[in-house]
């Protein structure tokens, strides 16, 4: 049998909790009890392999097709050449001003923080992203002054990597700047670290959230059903008790969470814990993630089939996000796309 502890012996701070992070994909898979040889790994990737003993605590053993591992499980199906799919699937490289943000929709900006995460997704669209470029200091000083600058921006989010990877002093010192900028009304903060590290939501975190000035949406990001557990319900419980609004986006990723009975239980489960189902957002077509895709067409028709099942307010919006789109598109008013199948 294998001991599944969630959190190791001797480390209850987050921070020394995410040094204890699986690196090597062998580690994991000897926790989980499978062989690495009965898997096609690519143990040589350059997008290097991370995940949270917290996350490993919610895969089940023995089960080489567990929705949570094949998340994160490096596969040498991301070295296939795939027509399409390219290193800057939205473009995004070009379109950063002023250092460190990105302009894409009206009123909004978007900053991009660090470059760290406590989980590397292996669908993620920034797998590529030159970070060392965009997250420096002096870069943050540019685009603080930018925003300044610029009246029309109520909103802004910090993404990354996870803008929650940073700590608490960090985080303190960022809003404080942020603060000091007068027309912005609204903070959104897109992370995953609630969800696959819950020990980071600490009482200054939520200090920090409370007392800011700021309305506060906080964007999770959940694939699936079972990665919600006790300590992610608890860490929304404080999240939405310091204020802040609480939403979910997902992937549509093939053997994941591309059948109905997936969605609609990680729906409820969502909702329980008090987090709103907000976007599932098809598959951005970066290189290295072709074997996630499920296609505009399946996700159509799952959206059709939770629409059929669950009440409105339960049932994310399907889009796609599109380089040069002045919004993301529905994915029932796309018409069919030659990747669809």
């Amino acid at each position: 049998m294998i001991a599944r502890s969630p959190q190791p012996v001797g480390t209850p701070d987050w921070q020394a909790a995410l040094r204890a992070a699986y690196r090597d994909p062998r580690a994991l898979l000897a926790y989980l009890g499978l062989a690495p040889a009965d898997l096609d790994l690519d143990l040589e990737s350059p997008f290097p392999f991370r995940v949270t003993r917290e996350f490993a605590a919610r895969m089940r053993p023995g089960d080489p097709t567990d929705p949570l591992l094949r998340q994160v499980l490096p596969l040498a199906a991301e070295r296939a050449m795939v027509a399409g799919f390219v290193a800057d699937p939205l473009a995004e490289q070009a379109e950063f001003a002023d250092g460190a943000l990105l302009r894409k929709y009206a009123g909004r900006a978007l900053l991009v923080t660090t470059g760290a995460c406590a989980i590397h997704c292996r669908y993620c669209f920034r797998r590529e992203f030159p970070y060392a470029e965009a997250a420096g200091s002096a870069r943050l000083a540019a685009a603080l002054a930018s925003l300044a600058a610029d009246a029309s921006v109520s909103e802004v989010l910090l993404s990354g990597g996870d803008p929650l990877s940073l700590d608490d002093a960090a985080l303190a010192a960022l809003l404080a700047r942020l603060h000091d900028i007068p027309h912005l009304r609204r903070l959104r903060i897109h992370t995953r670290l609630p969800v696959v590290l819950p020990a980071r939501v600490t009482p200054q975190l939520c200090h920090l959230l409370a007392t800011s000035r700021f309305a506060i949406a906080l964007v999770l990001h959940v694939n699936h059903a079972h990665e919600v557990d006790d300590g992610v319900r608890d860490a929304c419980r404080a999240l939405r008790d310091a204020g802040a609004t609480l939403l979910n986006q997902s992937v549509l990723l093939r053997g994941v969470n591309d059948d109905v009975d997936s969605l609609a239980t990680l729906s409820e489960t969502l909702f329980a814990a008090g987090v709103l189902p907000y976007y599932v957002h098809a598959l951005d077509a970066v290189r290295g993630a072709a074997h996630f895709d499920a296609g505009d067409a399946r996700g159509r028709v799952l959206e059709d089939a939770l629409r059929a099942r669950l009440p409105g307010y339960l049932v994310p919006r399907f889009v796609r996000e599109m380089p040069g789109a002045e919004a993301k598109l529905p994915l029932n008013m796309l018409a069919l796309a030659p990747r669809d199948h």
